[in-house]
């Protein structure tokens, strides 16, 4: 493999792509025990190794950044490569969906419109910090959330009701607390690329702030929406699961207080890391005790 097709391998950022399993854990506890192992691997494999890695390598073939970007920090040089390595990925994120229904099929299409419309020169979502974020907090949320759920054949009588759908919506919520602390240590490449990202908007502490509101908003909603499900336990089973997040924001916090220098690269990357397997541990916990209970 020469070096350009090398260089796109490294910009699809697949190894990235898992920091996004939380909400597809999350999807399958709210699901269980109708699950079918089979289709729940199917969705696993086109959103991580395609949908997502897609997603993220049109995105740097758009920024050209220089500087670090999530899960690299020193991207290749960008080239013609990425842009049909990328084509290829979709045709393959669609073409395999449809082995599952033409519904998941189409819900993964319009996730790969919408990340391209976030990019895309003659669009670029990314210029305005309110719309791409609502973009990313509801795609990269709720709508993945059910999409998840289209895809394991999860009844339609059980999608629509009101409690799964909260579910879905603590899931955007949880995407709006962590998704401008992604973009705290590129304030200056953002500012000179004319990106205004909501974090460039809010400020470093604006960020944290507003980060930390968000996030005690969903985690409220999720013990809500827990509460009316009569499923308590598994409300604590996430705090259980979730308890080195807490740690490790309050230490970053702490840290960018005493310099601002800390809002970089390599924290940035360790709280994502962190929040990921954190979270995906404690849906994964909480799957685990619920196929345990309905065996």
């Amino acid at each position: 493999m020469n070096s350009s097709w090398s260089d796109a391998w490294r910009l699809l950022r697949i190894p990235f792509s898992l920091f996004l399993m939380p909400i597809y854990w999350f999807a399958l506890s709210a699901a269980a025990p109708q699950i079918p192992v089979w289709k729940a691997l199917a969705v696993f494999l086109i959103l991580h190794l395609l949908v997502y890695p897609a997603s993220n390598g049109y995105n740097s073939y758009y920024d050209r950044d220089e500087g670090s970007i999530g899960g690299l920090k020193h991207p290749p040089k960008v080239t013609q490569s990425l842009y049909w390595l990328v084509l290829l990925f979709d045709a393959l994120a669609v073409l395999f969906s449809l082995l599952l229904s033409w519904l998941f099929a189409a819900m993964v299409l319009l996730y790969l419109l919408v990340s391209k419309a976030y990019s895309y020169q003659g669009i670029r979502l990314k210029r305005y910090p309110l719309v791409s974020t609502a973009v990313v907090v509801v795609f990269q949320g709720a709508f993945t959330f059910l999409m998840v759920q289209v895809g394991i054949g999860y009844a339609e009588e059980s999608l629509l009701r009101t409690n799964n759908l909260l579910l879905a919506l603590v899931s955007s919520l949880f995407l709006c607390g962590s998704y401008p602390l992604t973009q705290v240590y590129q304030h200056e490449e953002d500012a000179q690329r004319g990106d205004q990202t909501l974090s460039l908007l809010l400020g470093l502490w604006g960020t944290f702030y507003f980060a930390a509101a968000s996030l005690l908003t969903a985690t409220a909603m999720l013990f809500y929406t827990y509460w009316r499900r009569t499923e308590l336990l598994h409300g604590f089973l996430f705090l259980l699961g979730t308890g080195p997040v807490l740690w490790v924001f309050g230490q970053w916090l702490w840290k960018v207080r005493q310099n601002a220098r800390e809002a970089n690269f390599e924290n940035t990357m360790r709280m994502n890391k962190v929040s990921s397997l954190s979270m995906s541990f404690a849906f994964g916990l909480i799957l685990l005790w619920q196929l345990y209970t309905n065996h």
